[in-house]
């Protein structure tokens, strides 16, 4: 009977112990923060650092006359974040349009799990940016009419080793929008403040070291002046531990998310399309 009790206990215990090892968060379902333009699911574990460059050439349709968008006016920004705590990511970003400075933060509500739980991750993101031009090349009339705003929830799943999806619904919000005038400069009124929109992502991973990486934005709000352009986007992804390099062609060319949802006016049809590039590095303290 000793014998059978211990027995049973050693099974007991170490049924627990593989049941524990199955109950644990989905790994990269995701190898970067970034997808394309987009802001992926993943938060890294605490204490890591990352360093952001990402590039935008112009459009190409001028063909060969600016090397296909290669010489054109380009975008180009600059990012750092930080991983304070567990599940949470905060952000800082300067680029060059407008001269926008960009701080976010990022919120892993719920972890997709290995056995048993959640069988998604559901992340929260927001963005706040603030254009500091100077006031002379500005409409600006108030201090906060600089500022610009993006909430976004995001519903990602890593469906096997090789691909990944995730769809989101986003809100972006001016606190400023341009008046329009009638032939006769009389005002006739300003779009909506803000702007809903959708967006999905995916990546399919070719091998341990590359993926194929797409992109896709749906403005939803009508706009009474203005409505914005949908985005399409598509390329390859080149990982290590520590480094991500994205290579692709798409029509978004900012990238704070909130005027690429509202002012993007490049359309994919129309053949005013871009190559871009994000490059990020990971420290671990």
């Amino acid at each position: 009977c000793l014998l059978f009790a211990l027995a049973s206990g050693n099974l007991m215990a170490q049924e627990e112990m593989v049941a524990e090892e199955e109950n644990v968060p989905v790994k990269n379902t995701f190898e970067s923060i970034w997808l394309i333009h987009a802001q992926t699911v993943m938060v890294p574990v605490k204490g890591t650092f990352e360093a952001d460059f990402q590039h935008r050439f112009g459009t190409w349709n001028n063909g060969y006359e600016d090397f296909y968008g290669v010489f054109a006016s380009s975008n180009i920004r600059l990012g750092a974040e930080y991983v304070p705590v567990d599940r949470l990511q905060v952000g800082i970003g300067f680029t060059k349009f407008n001269n926008l400075i960009d701080m976010w933060g990022k919120y892993a509500i719920l972890r997709q799990m290995k056995g048993g739980g959640s069988a998604v991750t559901l992340d929260y993101y927001v963005n706040a940016a603030v254009d500091t031009r100077e006031e002379k090349n500005t409409q600006f009339q108030e201090p906060s009419d600089r500022w610009s705003f993006f909430h976004q929830v995001m519903v990602a799943r890593k469906f096997s080793d090789k691909f990944s999806l995730q769809l989101s619904g986003n809100l972006s919000y001016f606190n400023f929008k341009e008046h329009h005038t009638d032939g006769e400069g009389v005002d006739i009124g300003t779009d909506s403040k803000a702007q809903f929109s959708a967006s999905a992502i995916a990546r399919y991973k070719v091998s341990n070291a590359l993926a194929i990486i797409a992109e896709y934005d749906q403005p939803i709000t009508d706009q009474e002046f203005f409505d914005p352009e949908s985005n399409l986007s598509f390329g390859l992804e080149l990982t290590t531990s520590a480094h991500a390099f994205q290579l692709f062609i798409g029509n978004f060319q900012s990238l704070v998310p909130q005027y690429n949802h509202t002012y993007n006016s490049n359309s994919f049809g129309d053949n005013e399309i871009l190559i871009g590039f994000n490059i990020t590095r990971l420290w671990n303290f």
